[in-house]
């Protein structure tokens, strides 16, 4: 799922700043600070004072002259007890000075860590311009701070330790060569794999048995699971299949149909010698009333990742008596074991040869591939299947003794749908949760039901089991700390992130180089995509799928997954892809306060190393997101 990653000024204010840990939240640190600043200022004058021998002993009344001239022959001790009392008040005096100054001097250190914990009141105006000129070594913390002193309310979750931290190690490390395995894929040194799914031993179906349509719903990535589903049903059930339709969604506002995304007579002919395919149905079946005679199957009747046998037994039968059947939904409908080998192996023919994406894609597409891969003279072989005609000619391209350039894709899925969606707490306080209840209450009715009638897990639980989405914040003291430079390229994928710039300005601090296709792509270049969030999703997809290192914030990702596997497939082992554990992430993270920075770093890398090492297929995996398998690959012993 995508949405133009444009961040505007309109996005709704939210904190920049990562997860919270406790529900309901304690008093923020603008109330805390105000009641330990309105304490520590108590006037002594208005402080209750106990009467002191020394307060009497040092009267200058009337009195006491008087009373001692009647006493002329007072004692050495008296005399010594006086000097005394004097001395000890003296020292009273200056010890609560001290101690004020060294607590006001903690106080206000302890600040520079959170500046948006500062209260906002003209008589801490000194504390908050202290904290700018202490902090002025590094700019990422006074440039914070500026923001954060224009927000209505402060946020109770920061990382401005580690990011300060980061800063630090990033600028030492343009002096240091990068680690080894930074971009590679670690893989078995014996084995070897290469794309063999376009390998056919079977004989084309006749598709006799009546005609399937299918409705994909979701966004480019659910719907190209679908259909790599539905042919491999069609061919299951030797049924003839109708070009796919996608629904329109409230979340994604889309009107883009199959021809709008990919090459329609592509996949009709690319297919031809699996099943049979048409534009439409016959005009005798295309006046029937589906639901009327029980041709419409939901996702509903469709248990989650079916296995072939429930087609079989249900579908089949309506099919034959109909003639037709047409399936509403259907993303992820269809199991991944036990299926027939040659089932399997023609899903992932659709996935990675079927499905080509338009020329009007490719084009664009390839811009993108070639102003972030300068002084390149050729093409993968993943990238001349992503952009097919426009790989063959590299023009424009630099040539001479400069480097070919690295890029790194990150994909922040940190969307609004996605922080809703996900019920975790990211820090904003009541206006953060009541803007993300009521976008569930209309994007999410099912979700908002759920929490009103069960007892669903705390946000600090969903956070600690690795429930919820890494803010930007987090993603790049990930990629600080697997050791990429500050001078990195960065192309960054997604749509609109939730916060808006605030959330995005950590990543822009510790790395400059950053990209998106908006900057990329001049204004008449993207014009043609714009309002259509699945075709700027196709062009995320191919910057991702061609970079050197591709790193996603969520593993659960459907783009992320995708564009995982299509590396994997065509990759020839030479293009890495981070992706995180981020359960044992959220337990580093909750360190922020202590942890220091080799100890972080050594951490981040290690859990990366173990998830970045790929196997073989586990069972019941995706072949979409882990074709490595003997049905998609063919594995070659060294």
């Amino acid at each position: 799922m995508a949405f133009p990653d444009d961040p505007s000024p309109s996005t709704p204010a939210f904190s920049g700043e990562p997860f919270s840990l406790s529900i309901p939240t304690p008093p923020s640190p603008r109330e805390e600070s105000s009641l330990y600043f309105s304490r520590s200022h108590s006037s002594p004058r208005t402080s209750p004072r106990q009467p002191s021998r020394l307060s009497v002993s040092s009267s200058s009344s009337p009195s006491g002259s008087a009373l001692s001239r009647f006493a002329p022959r007072q004692s050495g001790k008296r005399k010594k007890s006086l000097v005394v009392q004097r001395r000890r008040k003296g020292i009273v005096i200056w010890s609560a000075l001290l101690a004020f100054f060294f607590l006001m001097n903690w106080w206000m250190f302890s600040r520079l860590q959170d500046p948006a914990s500062l209260p906002r009141r003209p008589g801490l105006d000194f504390l908050r311009r202290t904290a700018v000129s202490v902090s002025n070594s590094s700019s990422i913390l006074k440039d914070q701070l500026h923001n954060l002193t224009r927000r209505k309310r402060p946020h109770n979750v920061m990382l401005y330790r580690l990011r300060a931290l980061a800063a630090h190690a990033l600028a030492e490390a343009e002096r240091k060569p990068e680690p080894v395995d930074l971009w590679k894929e670690p893989v078995d040194p014996t084995t070897s794999w290469k794309p063999c799914a376009d390998n056919r031993s079977w004989v084309a179906s006749g598709g006799y048995n009546g005609y399937i349509l299918v409705s994909a719903n979701g966004g480019i990535n659910q719907q190209r699971v679908a259909i790599c589903n539905v042919v491999a049903i069609a061919r299951l059930l030797n049924a003839t299949l109708v070009i796919p339709k996608f629904l329109y969604n409230s979340v994604w506002k889309d009107v883009s149909q199959f021809s709008d995304i990919y090459q329609e007579e592509y996949f009709i002919n690319y297919l031809k010698d699996d099943i049979r395919i048409v534009k439409e149905l016959p005009v005798k079946l295309q006046s029937l009333d589906l639901e009327a005679i029980g041709s419409l199957v939901t996702d509903a009747e469709v248990m989650k990742e079916a296995k072939p046998s429930f087609y079989v037994k249900k579908i089949l039968p309506i099919l034959l008596k109909n003639g037709i059947v047409h399936f509403i939904g259907f993303g992820n409908r269809l199991s991944f074991d036990p299926i027939p080998f040659e089932l399997q192996r023609l899903r992932c023919r659709c996935n990675f040869h079927a499905l080509q994406f338009v020329e009007k894609i490719q084009e664009t597409g390839a811009l993108l591939v070639k102003r972030m891969h300068t002084n390149r003279l050729n093409f993968s072989l993943l990238e001349q299947n992503l952009l097919g005609r426009f790989a063959e000619q590299p023009t424009g391209m630099k040539t001479g003794k400069n480097k070919p350039s690295k890029y790194l894709a990150v994909h922040l899925r940190f969307e609004m749908d996605m922080a809703a969606y996900s019920m975790c707490y990211f820090g904003g306080g009541k206006e953060e949760e009541e803007e993300l209840e009521a976008y569930r209450a209309v994007h999410f009715p099912a979700l908002t039901h759920l929490r009103k009638t069960t007892k669903v897990p705390s946000a600090e639980y969903l956070r600690s089991e690795g429930q919820c989405p890494l803010t930007p914040e987090e993603a790049v003291l990930m990629l600080a700390a697997l050791g990429f430079k500050r001078s990195t390229q960065v192309y960054i994928a997604g749509a609109k992130i939730y916060g808006g710039k605030s959330r995005m300005a950590a990543i822009r601090h510790l790395y400059p180089r950053i990209a998106t296709k908006e900057t990329l792509l001049s204004a008449s270049e993207i014009e043609p995509f714009r309002n259509f969030s699945s075709q700027l999703a196709a062009l995320d997809f191919i910057a991702c799928a061609a970079s050197d290192a591709f790193a996603m914030t969520d593993s659960g990702s459907q783009l992320s997954s995708l564009v995982q596997g299509y590396r994997m497939y065509y990759g020839e082992g030479n293009l890495p892809s981070i992706r995180p554990n981020k359960r044992r992430l959220a337990s580093i993270f909750s360190r922020n306060a202590t942890i220091e920075w080799k100890e972080f770093e050594s951490r981040v890398r290690k859990l990366i190393r173990q998830t970045k090492q790929v196997n073989e297929r586990p069972l019941a995996r995706s072949v979409y997101r882990h074709p490595r398998c003997t049905e998609c690959m063919c594995k070659i012993e060294m």
